[in-house]
């Protein structure tokens, strides 16, 4: 598979600035094209590029085609102050999800912690690029997404896709960089194994089952006719542990939501779970980061094990990229811009210039 290290640098907020105008022009109104582009560019910095830029012309196709609402608000179904669901009409899901995240960590201030749910999302892009939005305030942040009209996932055991990947993100203050958490229930994601099929790679292990439910290295089973799944965290052998996630993001996202599988949805979207805590309002704000800062160092400290070069929190290598990005550029994903020239010229926006 490609290196996104290799090639030219841009500039982040040329590339904001890009992805802002082209959605801007597909009709996208008020904030949502610079939050979005943000969100895209966010995951890029991050290293997350299955999630990053390479998304933008997924969604100015559905932009165009109709299937994602470029204009408006959110619906509120239920507002109790601390618990919030939203309807969002098939709105840009980084947006709506950005907005959860804020809302959120407003009323966190005043609740301690507040949830905000929202169903009928439109994708929501990459989870850990909305969790500084939080810990920049000193505040905890769980997030978690699920596509209910979606199936590449068999539960633990079975050999037919009932479930997504089911992605959970948490960040966690430490009074130094935070700990950003970005897993899913699934060994891997399907934008990670669409990418490795249509470049005729292959997993680094048996990471799905064929349609006849035998694990496989292969991701061409997953497009297949009738196609295989992918395997659940753990795999073959602890995979009840990734099914037991994906059933608690199912249950969060979709069941707190009111909206899932049950009613038979079409379409690309997503069921969202957004929760913020304030440190202050429970053991206080500095007792949580002396707390969460130790714990921090020592797992840093930790004698490595043989071949591995350093102990790592999670989110410490993507915090690492994105700070050399800011200031030397960001490297692109190979042919990332180039599928987005059509969309350029369509609608009259310029590709931005590489850093020379």
């Amino acid at each position: 598979m490609a290196d996104a290290g290799a090639g030219p640098r841009y500039r982040a907020a040329d590339l904001t600035a890009y992805a802002a105008a082209l959605l801007a022009a597909a009709g996208c109104d008020g904030d949502k094209p610079e939050t979005i582009a943000a969100g895209l560019v966010e995951a890029d910095l991050l290293g997350h590029t299955t999630h990053g830029l390479n998304l933008a012309p997924g969604y100015l196709n559905e932009l165009a085609a109709g299937r994602m609402t470029p204009t408006g608000d959110p619906e509120v179904v239920a507002d109790r102050g601390a618990a919030v669901t939203w309807d969002g009409r098939r709105l840009p899901g980084v947006w709506l999800a950005a907005k959860a995240v804020e809302l959120a960590a407003d009323r966190a201030a005043a609740h301690g912690t507040a949830t905000v749910v929202v169903r009928r999302s439109h994708h929501i892009g990459c989870l850990a690029a909305f969790l500084q939005r939080a810990t920049d305030r000193g505040l905890m942040a769980l997030i978690a997404s699920s596509d209910p009209a979606a199936a590449t996932v068999a539960p633990f055991g079975g050999r037919r896709p009932v479930l997504t990947p089911d992605p959970l993100a948490v960040g966690v203050p430490t009074g130094g960089d935070p700990i950003l958490i970005d897993v899913s229930a699934s060994i891997t994601t399907n934008g990670m194994a669409g990418r490795l099929h249509q470049e005729g790679g292959r997993f680094p292990g048996a990471w799905a089952l064929d349609a006849d439910g035998r694990p496989t290295d292969d991701p061409a089973v997953l497009f297949a006719d009738p196609p295989g799944t992918l395997l659940p965290t753990g795999g073959t052998d602890h995979g009840h542990k990734g099914y037991g996630l994906a059933l608690l993001v199912e249950a969060l996202t979709q069941g707190l939501g009111g909206f899932g599988r049950a009613d038979r949805p079409d379409g690309w979207g997503a069921g969202v779970f957004v929760q913020v805590l304030d440190p202050a309002a429970f053991g206080g704000a500095d007792p949580f980061v002396r707390q969460t800062g130790w714990l921090a160092a020592a797992c840093r400290d930790c004698p490595p094990a043989p071949g591995v070069d350093a102990v790592r929190l999670p989110g410490q290598r993507g915090l690492e990229r994105k700070r050399r990005a800011l200031a030397e550029g960001v490297p692109l994903y190979p042919g990332l811009l180039a599928a987005l020239v059509p969309y350029s010229e369509k609608l009259g926006v310029a590709p931005p210039r590489p850093i020379t």
